[in-house]
């Protein structure tokens, strides 16, 4: 025991004592802190595992694409949320079994039959399966589907899994035969459109064309594909379509639309209104055009009818005065006009007679043949107008056009020669010619001179014994101060009251009964017996000088109604623009209104220059004023001058009179018919009275009163009489007028157009 103590008590022994618990102590330690080193690093790879299961399930949940992980058993080992809900699963319920007892009943693109292990067997890198499945709407009801496949073996244990992607494409595939459906939709409506539609590339060559803008064109459809649409234009046109389509390609505008000439198949030229769009990608770049080509050669050739009707005489078809003032003027402004230039004025002779004799239906008759032979006469070396009655003038622009006026003289004389058979008789009408050249007085004052030089030569020739020609020059300078001396002459008359109103009755159309007058101006001159408006209001430039002559209408006017036998009977006067402004025309109608105890509405104006009565003027504040008194306000020629629409608009218009040149071809011709029963509705439609001048013809009474023109007047129904005449026949008014005008605007002229 002893030693035993001594040993514990040697040096040595407790030197390896204690060497060895502190190994035992280090060894403990080293145990215990790799111990911890494992159970950390085993944690964090827990750690690790869960948040990469986490993003896994993340990136599975908001993936667009379901996910398929089987094992190679062909057990699922996982379905994503959107692989389960794609194909109508549950996740959870599909984990652990076979692929091949899916319920799943696969169909390919073309609808047969798949068994599931070939809709779902690998498919090659790059490459997809598209197959249908069953729908939950029924059982004609398939969802597309596209899959992908691939095997991945494992690094660990060398196993291999499959990997399934699917994707939902049914509404790729419904928006696909959506746009399929939209084009074919496109294509028919195309197709079947009644205009001319084409699509056209940037090189403006046609991609497509409907069966109408073939048709059009005078060809087909498939001739058509690929042609330059350029080919197809007028040239003329080319330039304005280039242009246009250029600032639509450079974003200038987004489309146009050009009314162009169109050449057919056949050679002939069609009016078309071309209207232009430009598709672009959605970037912005051009792609194709579409374009849309209406035909408008009816509309064109009705437009230039009534251009034509406008500034031509309805009888003859000849010029009227405004366009013979127009191409006058044209010539004398060219530089070389003196010695090139030349008028004959035409009067014949004795026209009243005929008139008288024969009746106004054979006078037309004569007027056209006189028409015909200066045509003739002509032959195209200038223009031949009708300025009024039996007044005609030629306008010569020749190079030697002494001689051409000298042979143009001699033919109208010959032709003139061979009478005119009306029934049983032969007719020969002779004319007498006033020849004018162009000199430097004439051509300084213009159209008016020289047209008064070629008059004064014409009334030298009828002083000299009428049917012949005589040549304008010095010695008839005096004649030419013949109208200045007339324009004296006529003012005295009106401050005089010698100017009296003749008095064309107006009738209701459907009772033929009269319900009021025209009021026509004439002037029954000491030595020229009785002239018509048209020979002595044209003298009438001074503005005061035609209020004066207003007024004193007006008092006559005033006074014949208060001679009627009906206290419903009225009047209607012609007014034109310059007699309005200052309110004393207005005045003097109201004041003579109430001093004779009339209905406002029984005296009528009748505006004839409508075209002058700019909106927000003094003319129209008067002419206002007189309506809101209860004068009504007739809008004269209506459907002829520049904008009469606007008219309606602009001026406080009663009712309004279609002018004679649409009554004059009705019902014969299709065009005026058309013109005359549209321009009916219009006005009707606005509340408007509706009067038809010129009815010569009974068809042409009933044809206007079938179309809604409520009342009329013309040679069928009575020429202008005095009104001693009136008074002494037997006339039956209406007891009372059914519509009386309403309380809106038109307006005559002061002249009455000849016949």
């Amino acid at each position: 025991m002893g030693g035993l103590v001594d040993l514990f008590q040697q040096p040595s022994f407790v030197v390896a004592v204690t060497c060895l618990l502190v190994v035992l102590a280090l060894a403990a330690f080293y145990y215990f802190w790799r111990s911890h080193k494992e159970r950390k690093a085993h944690d964090d790879a827990l750690t690790h595992e869960r948040e990469l299961r986490q993003q896994f399930d993340a990136v599975m949940s908001s993936a667009r694409d379901g996910v398929i992980i089987s094992r190679s058993t062909g057990e699922i080992a996982m379905m994503s949320d959107m692989a389960a809900h794609i194909l109508g699963l549950n996740a959870a319920d599909a984990v652990g079994k076979p692929v091949m007892r899916l319920p799943v009943r696969a169909l390919d693109a073309h609808m047969h039959p798949l068994l599931v292990n070939e809709a779902f067997a690998p498919t090659e890198p790059g490459q997809s399966r598209v197959v249908g499945v069953p729908g939950r709407r029924g059982a004609d009801d398939v969802r597309w589907i596209q899959v992908r496949t691939a095997n991945v073996e494992s690094e660990h244990d060398g196993t291999t899994i499959t990997v399934t992607t699917i994707m939902d494409t049914s509404g790729l595939r419904e928006a696909a035969e959506a746009l399929n459906r939209s084009d074919m939709q496109f294509r028919k409506a195309m197709e079947n459109a009644p205009t001319g539609m084409a699509l056209v590339d940037l090189e403006w060559r046609l991609m497509e064309a409907n069966r109408a803008f073939a048709e059009m064109m005078g060809s087909t459809v498939a001739a058509l594909r690929g042609t330059p649409f350029s080919a197809l234009s007028h040239p003329q046109d080319l330039q304005a379509e280039h242009d246009q389509l250029q600032r639509l390609y450079d974003g200038h505008q987004n489309h146009f639309s050009l009314e162009k000439r169109y050449v057919r198949a056949d050679g002939n030229v069609v009016w078309a209104v071309l209207d232009v769009g430009l598709v672009r990608y959605a970037g912005g770049a051009p792609d194709h055009y579409v374009v849309q080509v209406r035909d408008s050669t009816d509309d064109r050739m009705h437009s230039e009818l009534l251009a034509h009707r406008a500034m031509h005489d309805p009888l003859t078809g000849l010029a009227n005065r405004t366009l013979l003032h127009d191409v006058l003027q044209q010539v004398l402004e060219q530089p070389d006009a003196q010695g090139r230039a030349g008028v004959i004025a035409v009067d014949l002779d004795g026209f009243k007679g005929l008139n008288d004799r024969f009746g106004h239906a054979t006078g037309d008759n004569a007027l056209v043949h006189v028409a015909g032979v200066l045509r003739s006469a002509t032959a195209g070396r200038g223009t031949v107008a009708r300025i009024g009655g039996d007044e005609f003038v030629i306008v010569v622009q020749d190079d030697d056009c002494a001689k051409a006026l000298f042979e143009i003289a001699g033919a109208i004389h010959t032709g003139l020669k061979q009478p005119l058979q009306v029934k049983r008789h032969l007719i020969t009408v002779n004319a007498s010619l006033g020849i004018a050249m162009a000199d430097e007085s004439t051509v300084d004052g213009g159209a008016p001179a020289l047209l008064s030089a070629a008059d004064a030569a014409m009334y030298r020739a009828k002083s000299s014994g009428k049917s012949r020609t005589e040549v304008f020059d010095i010695s008839m300078r005096a004649s030419t101060d013949t109208h200045s001396a007339l324009a004296a002459e006529l003012a005295r008359a009106i401050e005089n009251g010698d100017l009296v109103l003749h008095y064309q009755p107006v009738l209701e159309l459907s009772t033929r009964t009269v319900v009021g007058y025209e009021a026509l101006v004439r002037w029954q001159h000491p030595t020229r017996g009785l002239l018509l408006p048209g020979a002595f209001l044209p003298l009438i430039n001074d503005k005061k000088l035609s209020v004066v002559l207003g007024t004193a209408l007006v008092d006559q006017a005033a006074g014949f109604l208060a001679r009627v036998a009906s206290d419903t009977a009225w009047v209607s006067l012609n007014v034109s623009a310059d007699q309005l402004g200052d309110s004393e025309f207005a005045d003097r109608v109201l004041s003579t209104i109430g001093r004779h105890r009339l209905s406002a509405q029984r005296i009528v104006v009748e505006l004839t220059e409508a075209s002058l009565v700019a909106p927000n003027t003094r003319i129209r504040h008067e002419l206002t004023e007189l309506r809101n008194a209860g004068v009504p306000i007739l809008l004269d020629d209506f459907g002829t001058g520049v904008s009469p629409l606007s008219y309606l608009r602009d001026l406080p218009v009663s009712g309004v009179k279609l002018d004679m040149s649409f009554v004059a071809g009705i019902p014969e011709d299709p065009a005026g018919a058309r013109v005359s029963r549209a321009l009916g509705a219009l006005a009707r439609e606005l509340g408007l009275a509706t009067i038809a001048e010129g009815i010569e013809t009974e068809a042409q009474a009933r044809f206007l009163s079938n179309c809604g023109w409520r009342y009329g007047q013309g040679w069928l129904f009575g020429v202008a009489q005095p009104a001693a005449a009136i008074f002494a026949a037997t006339t039956e008014f209406s007891t009372s007028m059914i519509d009386p005008l309403p309380q809106e605007d038109t307006v005559d002229s002061n002249v009455e157009s000849p016949r």
